[in-house]
């Protein structure tokens, strides 16, 4: 199953992050982009309010399902219920560094069990027609990193995986915060060249420390796709310029002003379901970074939105603010 094309471009999955909402507004800036769920634990998903858990809407395609877990058995049932959904993708979450993951439920701590994980896989595989992927660290504490990157790849291609997203860097869930682990152990790009090298008929995505897409073209030249992170969320004005610079192609906003005006509709109407503004427009805040009249925007917005009974003029008040800045040359700091 060929699906280079469709990984040039993902954004990651991030835990109170890119829920629903900011899915949607991602798609505004790109066509082209691939978009994943926040992680799920599958029992949540086998037990849990199904629609609030796992709604998405129809633009928001190509999106995946991302899981944690360990229960072949579970997994397989959660992603049965993924695909009955229309996710496009379901992922598994072998990175994931939080407190939660020391008990071996699911995240990185499963670097250590490739066999687990290639049964997991298989398992998914064995229940949806859709693709199964999976989404690693290069290992965690002391594991040397080639050897266990290179086995789990091994164990989960062997079982079907449609495709490897890679974290380029370890997990030390012994000794660093979850935040910690986003930053301070050393990038390893090298490792994920060479993993694609070694599995040429699979798709490799490179994630972790990517923050521009001239470095993200670059990468292009040693793998399948990069997914995009921090960068995409807390400047998520780079996704406009995603599709002319990676596909050729023109961006469905003309600019990120345009942006939050096509993005109006959609919160009046989750507004009128009863969702707080900010609940939409939190995601909104780093949208003019560096821009005439981006602090006034964001200060105006965290202010304003939180507040009962915020609507559609608190955005546009926000807006001003911008179009002020750029008529005055304000600068982004003011």
């Amino acid at each position: 199953m060929q699906l280079n094309q469709e990984f040039i471009f993902c954004v990651a999955p991030m835990m109170d992050w890119t829920d629903r909402h900011c899915r949607f507004f991602h798609r505004i800036l790109s066509r082209r982009a691939r978009l994943y769920t926040e992680m799920l634990a599958a029992p949540a998903v086998l037990h849990g309010d199904r629609t609030r858990l796992l709604r998405f809407d129809a633009a928001e395609h190509p999106v995946a399902l991302q899981l944690g877990g360990s229960d072949p058995l579970l997994l397989a049932e959660a992603a049965k219920i993924g695909a009955d959904f229309g996710y496009d993708e379901i992922n598994l979450n072998i990175g994931c560094p939080s407190e939660r993951v020391k008990s071996g439920a699911f995240g990185a701590c499963l670097m250590r069990e490739p066999e687990l994980v290639g049964d997991c896989v298989a398992a998914m595989k064995a229940r949806v027609e859709i693709p199964v992927t999976v989404k690693c660290r290069t290992g965690i504490d002391d594991q040397d990193p080639e050897a266990a990157l290179g086995l789990l790849a091994e164990r989960v291609v062997s079982a079907g995986c449609d495709a490897l997203i890679v974290h380029a860097r370890k997990a030390w869930l012994k000794g660093l915060s979850p935040k910690e682990n986003r930053d301070v152990p050393p990038l390893d790009y090298g490792l994920v060249h060479a993993l694609k090298q070694r599995f040429p008929n699979v798709p490799v995505v490179l994630n972790g420390g990517l923050a521009t897409l001239d470095q993200m073209r670059a990468e292009l030249e040693y793998v399948d796709g990069v997914m995009a992170g921090r960068a995409a969320y807390q400047d998520p004005a780079l996704l406009l310029d995603v599709d002319p610079v990676l596909f050729g192609e023109t961006a469905p906003a003309a600019s990120a002003a345009v942006a939050v005006e096509m993005f109006i509709p959609y919160i009046e109407a989750h507004l009128a379901e009863g969702v707080p503004l900010h609940a939409m427009t939190r995601h909104l805040l780093g949208l003019f970074n560096g821009l005439p009249g981006a602090r006034a925007w964001r200060r105006h917005l965290a202010a304003e939105a939180v507040k009962a009974g915020a609507g559609v003029e608190t955005l546009r008040a926000a807006l001003a603010h911008v179009e002020t800045g750029r008529q005055h040359g304000v600068s982004a700091a003011a």
